[in-house]
C-alpha cells in the first residue's frame, strides 16, 4: 500500500537511450499499478506557471456581474463561468465556480447523419474585462498539448506498440479542454465535497495546483491518498479512453476533491487531453506478459459503460454535470440519452 504518488521525471527521455528506456519503464508500471503520478521536468516554464495562477486568481475577483456575462448556460457548447454549486459529479453538487475553455473552432451545424456529440464544437466565451486571460490561456493550452503528447507517445512505446499510434487522432486540433477553477473553504472541519469521487473520462489530465494547497485525494486499494501539490509538478492521471485503448492494462483511479478549510480557498487547472470527437481509441495488441495483466475495464461510479467514441462519452459527461445547459439549448437529447 502506497501513501504518497509517486514522482517521475519526464526529462530523462533526453537523458540518453537507458534513461529513457528506464523512464518508459516507470511509467507504464505507475499508471497500471496506480494510475496517478507527479510530473517533473515537462519543461513549462515557471513563469508561465505564475502567469496562468495570477490570471487566474483575478478572474475570480471580478465583481460577479462581470464573470456571470459569460455564464455557461449561454453556450449551448457548455464553455464560460459556472457559478458557485452549478456542476454535479455522481449526482451530488460540486462546491466550486470555475470557467471551462475548449478548442476555438466553428459551430458544426445540425442536420442528418451529423452525430450529437458536434455539438461541443464552438466558441469559448472570454471576459471582455480581463482580455490577458484568452492570451495566457491560449499559451498555457499551447505548451500542455505538447507535453500530454509527448507522454502518449511514451506511453505507447513503453506498451509495445508504434510512436506514432495514437497521433492521427491526437497530433492536429485535439480536443482538449482546460477548467481554471477556485473552491471555496467549505470544510469546517467536517470535510466537505468539493468535486465528488469519479473517473476522468477522457485520456490524459495534466493537473496544476496552486503551491502549498491540497485536497485532491486519489483511491488505491480501497484507502484514499492524500494528493497535496507539489512545487513545479504536475498531477497527472489516465482517464477511461486510455484504460480502453489497453484492454484495462492501464488504470483510469477514482479521485475526489475535499473542499479547503473556511476561510481559504484553492485554485486549480485540469486539463484534459483529448482526441477529436469523432475517433475510435485505437485498441493496442499488448504482448502476452502484458496482457495476462490486464484487469478488463472499469465500470464508472453510475455504472455507465465506456463508450469506444471519444464525443459520445464527452457529450455525456457534459450532459450529467450541467443539466441547466441541456434545458437551455438540448432538450431534443434527453430523450435519446
Amino acid at each position: 500500500m502506497i501513501t504518497s504518488l509517486p514522482i517521475l521525471d519526464m526529462s530523462r527521455l533526453n537523458a540518453g537511450a537507458d534513461e529513457a528506456a528506464a523512464f518508459c519503464a516507470e511509467l507504464r508500471d505507475v499508471t497500471h499499478e496506480v494510475g496517478f503520478f507527479y510530473l517533473v521536468g515537462h519543461g513549462v516554464p515557471q513563469e508561465l506557471i505564475d502567469d496562468v495562477l495570477d490570471v487566474s486568481r483575478r478572474f475570480f475577483d471580478l465583481p460577479a456581474q462581470q464573470k456571470l456575462a459569460i455564464e455557461n448556460v449561454n453556450s449551448p457548447q457548455f464553455r464560460g463561468y459556472t457559478r458557485m454549486g452549478g456542476e454535479l459529479t455522481a449526482g451530488e453538487v460540486d462546491w466550486r465556480e470555475q470557467i471551462d475553455v475548449g478548442p476555438e473552432r466553428d459551430v458544426v451545424p445540425a442536420g442528418d447523419g451529423i452525430a450529437d456529440y458536434w455539438r461541443l464544437e464552438g466558441p469559448n466565451q472570454w471576459p471582455s474585462e480581463l482580455p490577458e486571460l484568452q492570451k495566457t490561456v491560449t499559451e498555457w493550452t499551447d505548451r500542455l498539448n505538447d507535453v500530454a503528447l509527448k507522454l502518449l507517445r511514451t506511453w505507447a512505446v513503453s506498451l509495445g506498440a508504434p510512436e506514432n499510434v495514437f497521433d492521427e487522432a491526437f497530433a492536429t486540433d485535439p480536443f482538449s479542454v482546460l477548467k481554471i477553477v477556485r473552491y471555496p473553504g467549505e470544510s469546517d472541519p467536517e470535510p466537505k465535497q468539493g468535486v465528488g469521487h469519479h473517473r476522468d473520462g477522457g485520456v490524459l489530465t495534466l493537473l496544476l495546483v496552486e503551491e502549498g494547497k491540497d485536497g485532491l485525494q486519489v483511491e488505491h486499494e480501497g484507502e484514499w491518498i492524500d494528493a497535496p501539490s507539489v512545487p513545479g509538478a504536475f498531477v497527472v492521471n489516465i482517464g477511461e479512453m486510455l484504460e480502453l485503448a489497453t484492454g484495462g492494462y492501464l488504470k483510469a483511479t477514482l479521485h475526489r476533491v475535499i473542499s479547503p478549510l473556511k476561510g481559504t480557498d484553492r485554485i486549480s487547472l485540469p486539463f484534459f487531453f483529448n482526441p477529436h470527437l469523432d475517433t475510435r481509441m485505437p485498441q493496442l495488441e499488448l504482448s502476452p506478459e502484458l496482457a495476462a495483466e490486464a484487469r478488463g475495464l472499469s465500470v464508472d461510479p453510475t455504472n455507465s459503460p465506456i463508450l469506444e467514441t471519444y464525443g459520445d462519452n464527452a457529450l455525456r459527461y457534459r450532459m450529467r454535470a450541467h443539466p441547466n445547459v441541456v434545458e437551455a439549448h438540448h432538450k431534443d437529447l434527453l430523450a435519446r440519452l
